[in-house]
């Protein structure tokens, strides 16, 4: 196996893992989206991870119980570790709702090489964005379990970066977290 820091050194930058979690609408996916684009560009080996993707594979088999997220937490950040080991910049995100299963992910990195992303914004924000019709939907009664409605999220207590995207526009909210992740593939 070629070890981490070999491909680092090839690579030209650290791996680094940064996990983005926050309630369904705040902007996690859309800004790991063009973050990922934007790295892409500047020749920085990068990967996403997208809780709803891993939920058509990886993760298929998981339902929505407080078990099956916490399932699916675990492996998105088992994946995300063999992707770093490789030599990549991983970025994840996901709801990921419960602060254990949050911790359990980081003590899976070198401290220096994870950022917690606590993309915050305004649940009504989130209900008036509302992508996938999930809010309108968990009013209704259609669906229950629904994180931030009948579901409890736990906001990070002390995240590396908060990025709060009530007001904000994508752009702000990229350009703040591409400098995080700049700074740590300089350290």
């Amino acid at each position: 196996m070629i070890p981490r820091e070999e491909r680092e050194q090839r690579n030209g930058h650290p791996a680094l893992c940064i996990w983005l979690t926050g309630l369904s609408g705040s902007g996690k996916s859309a800004i790991a989206r063009e973050v990922e684009r934007l790295l892409f560009k500047e020749r920085v080996q990068v990967i996403r991870l997208d809780g709803d993707n891993l939920r058509h594979g990886l993760c298929a088999d998981l339902g929505f119980s407080a078990d099956d997220r916490r399932d699916n937490v675990r492996r998105a950040g088992h994946a995300a570790r063999l992707l770093f080991e490789s030599g990549q910049v991983v970025l994840c995100s996901l709801i990921s709702p419960y602060i254990a299963e949050r911790d359990f992910v980081r003590e899976q990195f070198p401290n220096e090489r994870f950022l917690e992303v606590y993309v915050k914004c305004d649940i009504d924000e989130c209900r008036r964005r509302d992508p996938k019709g999930l809010y309108k939907r968990a009013d209704a009664g259609e669906i229950t379990g629904f994180t931030g409605v009948d579901d409890p999220y736990e906001e990070p207590t002390s995240p590396d970066l908060v990025i709060d995207t009530t007001g904000a526009d994508l752009e702000s909210s990229v350009k703040e977290l591409l400098a995080a992740i700049k700074a740590r593939l300089r350290a």
